[in-house]
């Protein structure tokens, strides 16, 4: 479904960009010219104000603040990612690559990955070639309805577990990136799991909440609104230990999910990475490689 929304969205701008270039060169080439652009400007700058909503809010964060040139080499690095991922990887290419079971077990553990808001399983294809080389078996989820609750997700993630498990004969890694970390404590609470998987790796996860959320309109956007109704109750209904189980990796320079220090979960072993935006850190060099150890490459 968000392919296919994002598919038609790209689709709408290139076709409305040529238009105006056709209609205005006669008159202005300059204008016509600047017309076409104004959607990547707009995008430009969009992605401009998150990143100093974010510097300004995570000034109370107990978070280390990132520096100004920080800040500027994230958005820029984040500007690049972003294209890549929503104008390439989800829209056509999220089919490009299957998940892998293999028929005979490897003897190495699988991993279940899961994506995060407005996203889909074309989020993680940098993965895939890295974890089949290594012998790890993996299922990358698409969690839908886009825009319904987290809640409802669980049984996505159950049946993507259970395929797995079937195939390794071990309890998997779940590697999760935003939103996606939430749909797995969703599912931990909805089925009793905990001893049906070894790890749990967020990237970027709003555990307590991201200040963003106050603005969306969908609901699972309005269940990670700071220190919100779902994520408290969700908290409130995890067991002492459930924590252990998790790894959460968290950026003073997360433009989606931020004070920076919500996406720390107490009790988890969560690591503070410098400088990385949202996106881009499902593809930082450092976190892939940390990931990858966790999971035993």
């Amino acid at each position: 479904m968000i392919a296919r929304w994002q598919r038609i969205l790209l689709l709408f701008i290139l076709l409305t960009m040529a238009a105006w270039l056709v209609w205005q060169w006669p008159q202005s080439p300059m204008r016509a010219v600047l017309g076409a652009l104004l959607p990547l400007c707009l995008y430009l700058m969009v992605m401009a104000v998150e990143f100093v909503l974010m510097h300004i809010t995570n000034r109370a964060d107990a978070a280390p603040r990132a520096r100004w040139l920080q800040v500027l080499a994230a958005w820029w690095a984040e500007v690049w990612v972003a294209l890549m991922v929503f104008c390439w990887r989800q829209p056509f290419r999220h089919q490009s690559l299957p998940d892998w079971l293999p028929a005979q077990p490897t003897g190495k553990r699988g991993v279940v990955l899961v994506h995060g808001f407005m996203c889909n399983r074309g989020l993680w294809l940098p993965w895939f070639a890295r974890l089949q080389g290594a012998g790890h078996a993996y299922v990358a989820v698409n969690l839908e309805p886009v825009m319904g609750s987290i809640d409802d997700y669980a049984d996505i993630i159950e049946e993507a577990v259970a395929r797995v498990t079937a195939a390794t004969g071990l309890a998997p890694v779940l590697l999760c990136h935003s939103m996606g970390g939430l749909a797995v404590r969703a599912w931990l609470r909805a089925h009793q799991a905990d001893a049906r998987v070894h790890r749990v790796l967020t990237l970027g996860t709003p555990h307590g909440g991201t200040w963003l959320g106050r603005f969306s309109r969908a609901v699972n956007g309005r269940q990670m609104s700071l220190a919100g109704e779902w994520v408290g109750a969700l908290q409130k209904a995890e067991p002492a230990g459930r924590a252990a189980l998790f790894t959460c990796w968290y950026s003073n320079c997360d433009n989606i999910v931020f004070p920076a220090s919500t996406a720390s979960l107490p009790g988890a072993d969560n690591r503070f990475v410098e400088g990385v935006a949202h996106v881009q850190m499902a593809f930082d060099a450092g976190v892939m490689s940390a990931c990858l150890e966790e999971i035993g490459c």
